[in-house]
């Protein structure tokens, strides 16, 4: 009799394998003064964005287990109006919906877009836009 694996969350191998994905894009990189981030210094440029939280909940089935993991984006600019944040969204979108990762140790099964919020700032001056990203990644531990 074999042992299962232990279920553990795929929230680690996920966050690395989006930021490589999209540290990878020149495409992305072209938008992004700031570059991608984890954790972002003080002095980034805008526009940037950061990999953000990341939510795990177990999906399992008869003999093995599954994860539902929400992970959230986070684009922030200081241009005028909504545009080049909706740009940047557009491409983190094309770069991560219903596109195949490479998870180490877990099978990913699909990345779908769940949602998307700008908000501005209020404090003055009021320039900054952050637009919220969620997506939804499926994945299984192999038996």
């Amino acid at each position: 009799m074999t042992t299962p694996p232990v279920p553990a969350p795929p929230s680690w191998p996920i966050q690395k394998a989006v930021y490589a994905r999209l540290t990878g894009d020149p495409q992305l990189a072209d938008l992004l003064a700031g570059g991608v981030h984890d954790y972002t210094p003080e002095d980034t440029p805008y526009p940037f964005v950061v990999v953000g939280e990341a939510i795990d909940t177990p999906d399992n089935r008869h003999g093995g287990y599954g994860w539902q993991t929400v992970l959230t984006l986070h684009t922030w600019t200081r241009a005028e109006g909504n545009r080049q944040a909706f740009a940047i969204g557009a491409r983190l979108t094309a770069l991560l919906d219903h596109q195949p990762l490479t998870l180490p140790g877990y099978h990913h099964l699909v990345t779908r877009y769940e949602y998307g919020q700008i908000l501005t700032d209020p404090e003055p001056p009021g320039d900054i836009r952050h637009l919220v990203l969620r997506y939804r990644l499926v994945t299984e531990q192999p038996t």
